[in-house]
């Protein structure tokens, strides 16, 4: 092959950044009878789940398991080897509830001591119980595995984290005297973006796929808001009253953040005028509840 016809090959594929992706010897070979392997297959059916159909080939031709979707398998260890922590070498009267050990843990939110800034984020390591802890596993990493395989790990764990922060904020502002504990911010980040692109990308999905995954996000969040409303109204348990508008605040995070890192992931950030709009919109809120919280909070 002479090097006027290297020069009219199409080029190797990239990233957002401009970076070029590392493609095997055998994706670049014309080879009519080679079989697919798990990986490629598993990729196959990601992109069916994840994108419009005019977006699938262009992430199949980047698509690889490196680096592989460590972020959201990293925090959910963590989240559960915390909750491991608590329950067995401070054990708990029952798992399903809460107890003494949880409410002095130096990661619980709690509004009595909000000056300790790192319980905005770290509160996410800490949950209730059982059914808590198993929900929120359960639902990151349904949702957050073929995400970051498609987007990687730095953009689905901003949107994660930006759930996080925004839902301990909206908290202290709307439900000021109540702590917060688990991973629900981040969680419904993740759904809030989820739903959003399966919102918008709707007519290029396959119908009843689409169905299914808009459906499958309003029960799960259905229940989760019903034990919630549950825990804060009607539980007679004692103990501090646990917050739930950080499902709020984490889903409002999703459906705008997120939206915008999931939508269109062949897109330079930097060059989306929506990612700006967002990232300035999220400063601002953040500003807005860090002085609310020095200057107009009722907690103690």
């Amino acid at each position: 092959m002479d090097n006027d016809d290297i020069e009219q090959q199409e080029p190797f594929p990239v990233d957002r950044d401009g970076r070029q992706y590392q493609v095997q010897v055998d994706q670049v070979q014309v080879d009519g009878n080679r079989k697919p392997g798990c990986c490629e297959r598993f990729q196959q059916s990601v992109s069916r789940w994840m994108l419009p159909e005019e977006l699938r080939s262009k992430y199949l031709e980047r698509a690889n398991c490196c680096p592989p979707p460590i972020f959201i398998i990293l925090i959910s260890i963590a989240e559960l080897a915390v909750f491991i922590y608590y329950a067995v070498w401070k054990p708990q009267k029952q798992w399903v509830t809460l107890d003494d050990g949880i409410w002095n843990s130096p990661l619980t939110y709690k509004p009595e001591c909000r000056q300790e800034a790192w319980r905005f984020i770290s509160y996410m390591f800490v949950h209730a119980g059982v059914q808590h802890i198993l929900g929120n596993l359960l639902m990151q990493l349904l949702l957050g595995i073929p995400l970051e395989l498609v987007h990687k790990g730095f953009e689905v764990g901003m949107v994660y984290l930006a759930g996080v922060l925004a839902g301990s904020l909206a908290s202290s502002i709307f439900d000021p005297l109540s702590a917060l504990v688990g991973a629900s911010g981040g969680v419904y980040a993740l759904m809030g973006g989820y739903l959003m692109n399966a919102v918008v990308n709707f007519r290029e999905m396959i119908p009843l796929l689409g169905v299914f995954r808009i459906l499958v996000i309003v029960l799960f969040v259905g229940i989760d808001f019903g034990f919630a409303f549950y825990r804060r109204f009607v539980s007679d348990e004692a103990g501090m009253k646990v917050s739930f508008v950080a499902h709020f605040g984490g889903i409002l995070a999703g459906m705008t953040i997120g939206y915008v890192f999931f939508s269109d992931y062949n897109k330079k950030l930097l060059k989306d005028p929506r990612f700006w709009l967002c990232i300035v919109g999220f400063v601002v809120c953040v500003l807005f509840a860090v002085l609310f919280n020095i200057f107009l909070s009722p907690a103690p």
